[in-house]
């Protein structure tokens, strides 16, 4: 009886154990898996940054492409009302 409770008893902890271990193993794939998306938001967050950069870049030179054709559309005008002053003074 004795030598029955004792394997009984064995038995109890390697499963305790077993589980531990399962637990532990489980706690070890999170941990390693926050690490990894750690590591994927800082690379998506510095692809950001660079996206954001690039599109201030791009407002800056349509900013300044709109000011040109603004001022070519000026200069347009004011040629054709050139030719406009000389077509009605003949």
């Amino acid at each position: 009886m004795i030598e029955v409770n004792a394997f009984k008893k064995r038995t109890e902890m390697n499963v305790e154990i077993s589980k531990f271990t399962e637990l532990e193993d489980k706690i070890k794939h999170i941990v390693s898996e926050q690490v990894f998306y750690k590591k994927q938001i800082s690379i998506l967050e510095e692809a950001l940054k660079n996206k954001e950069s690039e599109i201030e870049d791009y407002k800056s030179k349509l900013k300044t492409l709109d000011e040109e054709r603004d001022s070519v559309r000026a200069r347009v005008d004011s040629l054709l009302d050139l030719l406009a002053d000389i077509t009605v003074a003949k």
